[in-house]
């Protein structure tokens, strides 16, 4: 868990000061509120302020601190820049990611929470309790503001998660912006958060009259959504292992996306695209049943503003040829200023004895898109063997769950 001294010690004393009045901490007459140094006269100064509250409210300050803590850092800001530009909240002109978090404690609640679940969210990311899946509904878009589809998603949660149909639930939709890292490019991604009431657990607690007793806690369950509907991307957060999530999707395409073919799982993985600027040399086995592989889009982002993309297919050459014949030193492929941030690839497979031959259509994006779309199971899989034995995309990341912090 982070340490809350540390948080305070980087806090503009304004904010922090305006902080603990808004939680109804009257400082006395004289408080220093200058930190000195590192701070640590200042801390000291804080945690005897805090120590002469009354034991409860001792506790959900330090609380609400540790947890202010643990948002302080370079996710909890990037979380904040995501959901604050979709909710219109201006972060220009703050003092670095505190003045950020302090600010919508204070003004700004219910953004601030949303902050705190897209950073866990992220967090999570990749982990065993984390999915994404590609659709494929042939540019139709999704009903993501239909009221009725909305309810119908939350009442199959409460049956995916097998709970009585009385438990209390609610759901929490609003809309953040994901930057590309490279470019810039501004996606909208729409995101929910269910919150259900999830079944009791009895535990030990020192009540203040009475000592040591026994308590019933009500939890609560928590799905996370962020739905990418300009690339047809579906992330699914939520405990209960691929099976479950797998009924998350399809709940989600039965009520958002009914026009859609069932959708395929897509593990997300760092997509690396430095080997294309050369013609790639494929190893391709006898086993793998694979005819040729062609590479038929290249998509640049010139440094400073700009895009490009190049689309070449036929017998009468390839893309690099292609670029090399039009421009000749100043191709995109070796002149300076230029990143591949994007690549469509037609893996084209030998035909089986009485069947026409097959293409697998695949594109890749940076920093982590990869998609396959309307292909089996077992046909992403392959893909995704291929792509990692060509050194396009990195190894998966080691399996974990992540311990929240707060």
């Amino acid at each position: 868990m982070a340490s809350y001294s540390g948080f305070i010690r980087k806090s503009p004393t304004g904010r922090l000061r305006a902080f603990f009045a808004a939680r109804g901490v009257e400082a006395p007459d004289g408080f220093n509120w200058d930190s000195q140094g590192p701070g640590t006269q200042l801390v000291q100064s804080i945690d005897a302020l805090i120590g002469d509250l009354p034991a409860l409210k001792q506790d959900r300050l330090k609380a609400e601190l540790d947890h202010l803590a643990s948002l302080a850092n370079q996710n909890g800001m990037q979380s904040a820049e995501q959901i604050c530009t979709g909710a219109g909240v201006d972060l220009e002109g703050f003092e670095g990611v505190q003045d950020v978090l302090l600010m919508l404690a204070i003004d700004h609640p219910e953004t601030y929470e949303r902050v705190a679940v897209h950073a866990s969210f992220t967090r999570r990311t990749g982990g065993k309790s984390w999915s994404s899946f590609q659709f494929d509904d042939g540019g139709k878009s999704w009903a993501l503001d239909d009221d009725a589809a909305r309810a119908g998603f939350l009442q199959d949660a409460i049956a995916i998660l097998d709970l009585p149909d009385h438990r209390k639930r609610e759901a929490d939709w609003y809309t953040s912006i994901r930057v590309h890292p490279i470019t810039g490019e501004e996606t909208e991604i729409v995101q929910a958060t269910i919150y259900v009431q999830d079944r009791a657990e009895s535990e030990l607690a020192f009540d203040n009259d009475s000592g040591l007793q026994r308590q019933v806690v009500q939890r609560v369950a928590e799905v996370g959504l962020a739905c990418d509907a300009t690339n047809q991307i579906l992330e699914i957060c939520a405990k209960g292992g691929k099976k479950t999530r797998d009924q998350y999707a399809q709940s989600f395409a039965k009520h958002f996306a009914p026009q859609s073919a069932p959708p395929i799982e897509a593990p997300r993985r760092d997509v690396l695209l430095d080997r294309l600027r050369s013609t790639p040399d494929f190893d391709i086995e006898p086993a793998d049943g694979i005819e040729r592989v062609e590479i038929s889009s290249l998509e640049f982002y010139a440094t400073g503003g700009g895009f490009a993309r190049f689309e070449k297919r036929g017998d009468d050459g390839n893309i690099y040829q292609f670029l090399g014949q039009k421009f000749g030193g100043m191709s995109p492929l070796s002149a300076s200023g230029w990143k591949i941030i994007g690549t469509t690839m037609r893996i084209i497979l030998a035909p089986q004895e009485g069947k026409r031959r097959k293409t697998l259509t695949v594109t890749l994006r940076t920093p982590n898109t990869t998609t396959v779309p309307n292909k089996t199971e077992k046909e992403l899989q392959f893909v995704m063997n291929l792509l990692e034995r060509w050194g396009l995309i990195a190894s998966p990341r080691q399996d974990f769950d992540v311990i929240e912090a707060e």
